[in-house]
């Protein structure tokens, strides 16, 4: 196959992916092979918990990838990530305080034994406490990423955002495509099955009750759903017409589409496409064309580490440094973790206490914690 038709068949299976998770490892090698590393991973990162876990990977030994759960995931350059935004293609050479990176556990300990050099990362999926990121691995024999393999994250990108939301939005539910219809009615999201010009096929249990509530999505005299708001009508619409083009048709659109009702409460719009690879049974069985899902909005303000060093105006090493201290702990842990010595962390942290107006580590402590939403539980 010639690279148009390897990345037209891989954006089919991430939508696979987004029905049936058992293959987010296989579709992984072939993001990997395509993107030009040796490894991928979907990783997610908790503000609130203050931990890190591997949910799906390729190319990976286990018993890293348990090392990295219990221990190494403290250590990981991925943490600058938070700084970056969705969609935002970054590498070993983009972060923060790259030289203190080099010499961390993080690389010295974890990385190099599995001859990882570098990585194409890019954020999937940013809330006030959680971070979703994609990471493809490079070896020494691929070498460190380059503007190639920054070009092709960006073309994957959204393909594998739509299918991480769409995942995310059937909460793990066992969804073959072939059964897809039958399998979803218990999720709160809405849920409709729509042909290219718009027309219901099918929709589940949340999917009415939207329709009867009224203010948010109606139905047209032929059937088709209309959204109150005309210039979502008008995305949707061609979003549907591009889904029944086909996989690679449908982009960048439709990832998020927002949706205000009229009493002003927020929801988010995901489509996924019906028409190829094993979703198209179930499109099959309704003429459907897509599938459509709608749910209140997540609360999607920055992060508490962005809100942190945007406040007191912190460079990244002294925003790292917080972290770390918060994280893992006293100044010796905190100089071992980030591969500098103890007189660079005491030095920062009396940059910290200046700008924060706070005198002991504790405080530090004390104040980060402010910034975590005590709402989310």
């Amino acid at each position: 196959m010639d690279e148009t038709e390897i990345f037209s068949a891989l954006v089919g299976d991430l939508y696979d992916a987004a029905l049936e998770p058992a293959r987010w490892p296989g579709v992984l090698e072939k993001v990997a092979a395509y993107v030009g590393g040796s490894a991928a991973a979907l990783v997610s990162k908790d503000a609130v918990s203050k931990a890190s876990d591997v949910h799906y990977h390729y190319g990976f030994d286990d018993r890293f990838v348990s090392l990295y759960r219990e221990t190494y995931w403290k250590f990981d350059f991925l943490a600058p990530l938070a700084f970056f935004g969705v969609g935002e293609v970054t590498s070993l050479m983009d972060c923060p305080a790259m030289e203190a990176i080099l010499r961390g556990r993080f690389k010295t300990e974890w990385a190099d034994p599995q001859g990882w050099i570098d990585a194409a990362n890019v954020v999937l999926v940013k809330s006030v406490v959680q971070c979703a990121i994609m990471a493809v691995v490079r070896s020494k024999a691929d070498g460190m990423a380059d503007d190639k393999m920054h070009w092709r994250m960006r073309l994957v990108f959204p393909h594998v955002r739509r299918a991480v939301l769409i995942g995310n939005v059937i909460e793990r539910k066992t969804a073959e495509a072939a059964s897809l219809a039958d399998t979803l009615d218990g999720i709160s999201a809405g849920m409709f099955l729509v042909d290219a010009a718009g027309r219901i096929m099918h929709a589940n249990v949340a999917g009415h009750l939207l329709l009867a509530a009224g203010g948010l999505l109606r139905t047209s005299a032929g059937g088709r759903l209309v959204a109150d708001d005309p210039q979502v009508d008008r995305v949707l619409h061609d979003v549907f017409v591009a889904a029944a083009s086909g996989d690679e048709a449908l982009g960048a659109k439709g990832i998020a589409v927002p949706h205000t009702a009229r009493d002003g409460e927020r929801h988010v719009i995901h489509v996924l496409p019906l028409t190829s690879g094993a979703r198209r049974r179930a499109g099959a069985n309704y003429a459907a064309a897509a599938a459509l899902f709608i749910h209140k909005a997540a609360l999607t303000t920055s992060s508490p580490p962005v809100a942190i060093a945007q406040t007191y105006a912190l460079t990244p090493t002294e925003l790292r440094v917080l972290l770390a201290v918060v994280e893992i702990g006293g100044v010796p842990e905190v100089a071992e973790a980030l591969g500098v010595g103890e007189t660079t962390v005491r030095f920062h942290l009396r940059q910290l206490f200046d700008k924060t107006g706070t005198h002991r580590q504790a405080e530090l402590v004390k104040l980060v914690a402010g910034y975590v939403n005590p709402l989310v539980k």
